[in-house]
């Protein structure tokens, strides 16, 4: 997209050079259908992965082509909101209203003894209502939450509880539904701290580093920041719910412009909720109450 990374100010929507080049999904509940996807990754091979309102995860090839798919083992209080694909290739799913993370193999098969967590609660290595996981260049585990007690718990590769931070407010690191995270370069923590529309970033051992954004939807602000992504080359990505749009950032929140607009033709979004990157430095953006999936290259 070099309309998006030539614009320095101001926000750009449909246009020259800012279609995408991809647009897949459709609305329904066969095989390779969706309804409302939630959460979107994908791995060394170039498989997407998704998982949307049935509690179904499907995964297709890096141009929309239905591959296979699952279902969580249940589904009544509610479905997962995050996916991430761990550096042995494994899919971690956020089990939200099941205060766990599952763990699969690419092809669906459980693996059940790595199941981290279960209970509910507050105490270390119990969790409230789980949004994401990451995991750094040392195999630990970084798990969010929100609920009763907004907070990131780390573990250690083997599931073990290492620490805790955050806790429920808008003071600097504290969070408001922590939504989603990424890893960077220097295993620092990057994480959208959604509801209170902001992003935050930290170290390993839990101390802030930064914190930039704030409620709005001019350039530089954020309106319910549900996904962030790293390019690797100092830039961050948010996808915002609220603002129909994704934006561009330096790595200290200088917006360097923005892609879409409300609506439901290409290169307009409806409630985007996760973006992911491909191994072409494709960004792929889940645009969730549209039910698809679109592609676009910056």
């Amino acid at each position: 997209m070099a309309a998006l990374a030539a614009a320095l100010c101001g926000c750009i929507a449909g246009g020259s050079g800012s279609m995408p080049d991809a647009v897949w999904g459709r609305q329904g509940i066969r095989p390779g259908e969706l309804e409302k996807p939630r959460a979107i990754a994908i791995d060394a091979h170039d498989r997407v992965y998704l998982v949307d309102m049935t509690a179904r995860i499907q995964v297709y090839d890096v141009d929309g082509r239905y591959l296979h798919g699952w279902k969580t083992p249940e589904s009544k209080n509610g479905r997962p909101t995050g996916l991430t694909v761990a550096r042995s290739g494994r899919l971690l799913v956020p089990d939200t209203h099941y205060y766990r993370v599952l763990v699969y193999e690419p092809d669906g098969t459980a693996v059940t003894e790595a199941t981290l967590g279960g209970d509910m609660g507050r105490g270390p290595g119990q969790f409230g209502w789980v949004t994401d996981v990451v995991e750094d260049s040392l195999g630990n585990l970084y798990v969010s939450q929100y609920g009763d007690h907004d907070r990131i718990q780390k573990f250690s590769p083997e599931g073990k509880f290492l620490l805790e931070w955050g806790g429920s407010g808008e003071q600097p690191g504290q969070f408001r539904r922590p939504q989603s995270m990424a890893v960077d370069g220097d295993d620092h923590l990057w994480v959208a701290d959604s509801c209170n529309h902001r992003i935050q970033q930290f170290d390993g051992q839990g101390k802030l580093l930064r914190l930039w954004g704030g409620e709005g939807s001019a350039p530089g602000q954020l309106y319910y920041p549900y996904g962030i992504a790293l390019d690797g080359e100092g830039h961050v990505y948010v996808c915002e719910y609220g603002n129909h749009r994704v934006q561009k950032f330096t790595r200290e929140g200088r917006s360097l412009g923005c892609w879409g607009e409300s609506g439901r033709g290409p290169g307009q979004l409806n409630n985007p909720w996760a973006i992911a990157f491909d191994s072409q430095g494709r960004l792929h953006v889940l645009d969730s109450n549209n039910h698809r999936v679109q592609r676009v290259r910056f």
